[in-house]
């Protein structure tokens, strides 16, 4: 029984997951003009609400599937100080929640180089909204950068967000955490708050592979208490206590 459930449910995610890529296409298609028209004739501001409207829209698109959020953020969090935003990685759709439950912080992302062309709209966000692109195969580029991305977060008051684990889990189990960029994040942004974040079941949107998508899945979000940089002397102490925190609330 439990079996032909799940065959039933996979045939009716293949028509679902082709009505989802021509709501996500189109979505993607809409939004780059909106933002470069923003981003060119008013600036920041506009740029950033039109990409804030795309992340809502993005979430919309996955509801085709069936697909639920829950952000639970019980922390009311100063938007007045910088954010390092700490999560766990389980596939692409763990980006817009994100983005759109902390939009008043203004969200940037730590990206790899080649996410930075060939995508309409997020290739346009990440190079002109404040994210930073990295060469994770080449530290020559990929720490300056990374330097230059801390002052700018420290200056204007933003939010970084990095996936120390480096590259999705598929099945929800963690990877261990690369800690080098964000130990250059901590280094450059003295003032910021620790935000560890718990992402749950974002990975079985892939259950199948790329086709079809898996359906009716409830993606969740745990934002953790905050955690002030300067309670911590050892760097070390500090990042595994994030580790720790991300990881113990994953359930596989």
């Amino acid at each position: 029984m439990v079996f032909y459930f799940y065959a039933m449910q996979k045939i009716v995610a293949y028509p679902l997951t082709i009505l989802y890529f021509i709501c996500f296409g189109l979505t993607l298609v809409f939004f780059h003009p909106i933002q470069w028209f923003c981003f060119n004739v008013f600036g920041y501001q506009a740029h950033k609400k039109s990409v804030d409207a795309m992340q809502f829209s993005l979430m919309r698109c996955l509801n085709v599937l069936g697909t639920r959020f829950t952000f639970n953020n019980p922390h009311d969090i100063s938007s007045n100080k910088p954010l390092i935003i700490v999560s766990n990685h389980q596939s692409m759709y763990d980006i817009s929640p994100i983005m759109w439950y902390m939009r008043k912080h203004h969200v940037k992302f730590v990206a790899k180089k080649e996410l930075g062309k060939g995508f309409p709209s997020v290739s346009y966000n990440l190079r002109h909204g404040g994210s930073v692109l990295i060469d994770r195969k080449n530290p020559r580029q990929a720490i300056p950068a990374m330097m230059e991305f801390g002052e700018y977060i420290e200056s204007n008051n933003r939010a970084a967000v990095i996936f120390p684990e480096g590259t999705r889990s598929k099945d929800g189990t963690p990877r261990p955490f690369k800690t080098k960029g964000l130990q250059i994040l901590i280094k450059k942004i003295p003032s910021a708050l620790i935000v560890p974040i718990t992402v749950n079941n974002s990975w079985k949107t892939l259950r199948y592979g790329k086709f079809p998508m898996g359906i009716g899945i409830h993606i969740k979000f745990t934002v953790h208490k905050p955690i002030e940089i300067a309670n911590f002397t050892d760097t070390t102490e500090l990042l595994q206590h994030v580790e720790n925190t991300i990881v113990e609330a994953i359930q596989v």
